[in-house]
């Protein structure tokens, strides 16, 4: 049980870990726009490391256990920086299970070519993408490795993500970011059963960020996972949003048709690709797969220079 609703801010250590961002596992993070490059912040003294990855283990102040009480860790990954240092930074929030289990060892199973592409395309662009997770008082019972589960995640679910306490929780993370490596400018991009968060998150931070980007956005007929989001109020939002999403998106809890209705001319719509495997998984339209640099590209094109391109693909 946690003991403490607000926490006060206490902050981990970061330490070199070296593990790729995955953006597979299918339900996939106010600055005034300008048309001008993007300015950099030097290092004065903070990490300058480009060829590891950072590991944030923040402590909430919660804790948690019926017996034994343990300490919540808030965790992130922040891949290799670009050079020279980036102060804009993508806060990514994963699809089904929405879970990454981080911790202190490097975990090769995680690593993958999107993740690695996903990567080099932002870091070229001079942004930083950072893999938040849940916090550990939301993880749930964890899954065995190779079982196809219908239901929701095991934890970190629309009770927890709509809450003040997720933004509290990633706003400790935004300050590890912004005092030990410079970070000023702060986007929340979701994907997919993310986009609970993004949408939440752009809500409770308000004009802490810069913008958030949408990508494949969950909006039903999931009863158990994305109820939250229904019928949810964009019109309240002051900074900038982005919504991406492929046409012909298979998946049930993510049709095209219901963003198209309210993103308006905030849309990006993704064309062609690959459509193989799971309709809802990391290689097919869903999570644009044979597009991912493009929209990434896109991504990075909107978070620099508010250039949106509405059309990806043919």
């Amino acid at each position: 049980m946690n003991t403490t609703k607000y926490p006060p801010m206490r902050f981990g250590h970061i330490a070199a870990l070296a593990l790729l961002s995955s953006v597979s596992s299918g339900v996939w993070g106010q600055t005034p726009p300008s048309d001008s490059e993007p300015s950099h912040v030097k290092a004065n003294g903070l990490s300058t490391q480009t060829s590891a990855f950072h590991y944030i283990n923040v402590d909430t102040g919660r804790t948690e256990g019926l017996f034994t009480q343990q300490p919540v860790y808030q965790r992130a990954i922040m891949l290799a920086k670009p050079t020279p240092d980036s102060d804009t930074a993508l806060l990514f929030f994963r699809g089904w299970p929405g879970i990454w289990r981080y911790n202190e060892t490097t975990d090769a199973s995680r690593t993958s070519p999107r993740g690695q592409l996903m990567r080099d395309v932002y870091a070229k662009a001079g942004i930083t993408f950072v893999n938040v997770d849940c916090p550990t008082d939301q993880w749930g019972a964890e899954l065995r490795p190779g079982v196809v589960v219908s239901g929701p995640p095991p934890g970190c679910l629309d009770n927890y993500r709509q809450s003040p306490q997720h933004a509290d929780d990633v706003r400790q993370v935004m300050q590890v970011l912004r005092e030990q490596h410079g970070i000023r400018h702060f986007y929340i991009y979701g994907h997919s059963f993310g986009t609970i968060s993004s949408r939440w998150l752009a809500k409770h931070l308000d004009k802490e960020i810069a913008g958030a980007i949408h990508s494949a956005s969950i909006n039903g007929p999931n009863l158990r996972a994305g109820y939250s989001v229904s019928g949810f109020n964009y019109a309240s939002l002051t900074a900038p949003q982005l919504h991406i999403h492929h046409e012909n998106d298979a998946c049930r809890s993510n049709p095209y048709a219901a963003v198209k209705a309210y993103a308006g001319d905030k849309l990006v719509t993704v064309r062609g690709g690959l459509a193989q495997g799971d309709p809802c998984g990391g290689g097919h339209l869903h999570s644009f797969e044979g597009r991912d640099a493009e929209v990434a590209q896109v991504i990075a094109d909107w978070v620099l220079r508010r250039k949106l391109d509405p059309v990806v693909g043919q």
